[in-house]
């Protein structure tokens, strides 16, 4: 029997107004200020000082190439929507048919339920309920915060059904360093491995070590033309176990996200687009859970016992 949350969500908010993507919170402090959408819980916005930190998108128009999403209950792709978990095939919508795979989840194009709302700061809430593919109850609880240190996000997973459910989650967020061209940003990304994936669906092969390729960002680098479109690993933290990645522009602005244990990988992606508009307008940095196909290869896959919670935490801060 599928559990609910005792909690009733509020009915308003402050500084909303409603768009393509449903209600928009709008939230500010400390010289940073964001824009989070009904659907998806999507950070539409993210500025310090008036300075885009995320490639946005305006309040009219659908979300262009999954920007701000928050990607649950799996990250990245499950190659040809069909996974195995204790025995049974499942299969999930395929949204990605040129590399036929589901990709980024279940809940970026649904409605979240506001629960509480103040200047600073909104909460939203989504219950998954069972379905075919991914027969499971898991209710995701979403906080974001501003204050001095940036933009936090707490993201909490309960199972609120009586099986085991398998799990995963990152955000997407496309950072901006400045407003210099996207190949003079120097990146600083502390991992000792990247995932090897297939050319043309981008799943995983074998890790490799860092040093042994071209995605050696261990001490900061410029990016120049290089395409990445990778998983790292092997991360290093500091003494509170955060790892963070931080992106600046020649002219000395830039932006940085950190984000502890309870993600263990990263994907780094240079965002080239065929349609040019599009193409290398920032760089796609998405703190993930568990890598590409997990629910397949079954690594670092979360593991949702009826009734516990799985929580993660990352932060998005002007340098």
């Amino acid at each position: 029997m599928e559990k609910t949350s005792q909690e009733d969500p509020v009915k308003t908010a402050q500084n909303v107004s409603i768009g393509a993507t449903g209600a928009q919170y709008e939230i500010s402090a400390a010289n940073y200020t964001a824009v989070v959408t009904e659907q998806g819980a999507t950070v539409r916005q993210l500025r310090f000082r008036a300075r885009d930190l995320i490639v946005g998108f305006m309040a009219d128009e659908p979300v262009p190439d999954f920007r701000g999403a928050l990607v649950a209950p799996w990250p990245n792709r499950i190659a040809d929507g069909r996974y195995i978990y204790k025995g049974r095939e499942l299969r999930v919508p395929v949204n990605e048919p040129e590399r036929d795979a589901a990709l980024h989840g279940l809940v970026c194009e649904r409605p979240w339920t506001l629960v509480s709302s103040e200047p600073s700061g909104v909460r939203l809430r989504h219950q998954i309920r069972p379905s075919a593919g991914y027969p499971f109850s898991v209710l995701l609880d979403v906080t974001y915060r501003l204050d001095n240190g940036g933009f936090h996000t707490k993201v909490s997973a309960t199972n609120t059904g009586d099986h085991t459910a398998p799990y995963g989650v990152c955000p997407h967020p496309y950072l901006v360093a400045g407003k210099s061209a996207f190949n003079s940003w120097s990146l600083e990304l502390p991992a000792d491995t990247f995932l090897e994936v297939t050319p043309d669906r981008l799943l995983p092969l074998g890790r490799r070590p860092a040093a042994d390729g071209p995605f050696d960002f261990r001490e900061a680098r410029t990016l120049g033309d290089i395409e990445i479109d990778h998983p790292f690993t092997d991360l290093v933290r500091d003494p509170q176990g955060n790892a963070t990645v931080r992106l600046t522009d020649p002219g000395g602005s830039g932006v940085g996200i950190r984000w502890d244990r309870s993600c263990d990988w990263v994907q780094v992606h240079t965002a080239d687009h065929m349609v040019a508009e599009r193409h290398r307008l920032g760089l796609a940095v998405e703190p993930m859970s568990c890598p590409p196909d997990a629910f397949n290869s079954g690594k670092d896959v979360v593991h949702l016992l009826p009734g516990a919670t799985h929580i993660a935490n990352w932060t998005i801060f002007a340098i």
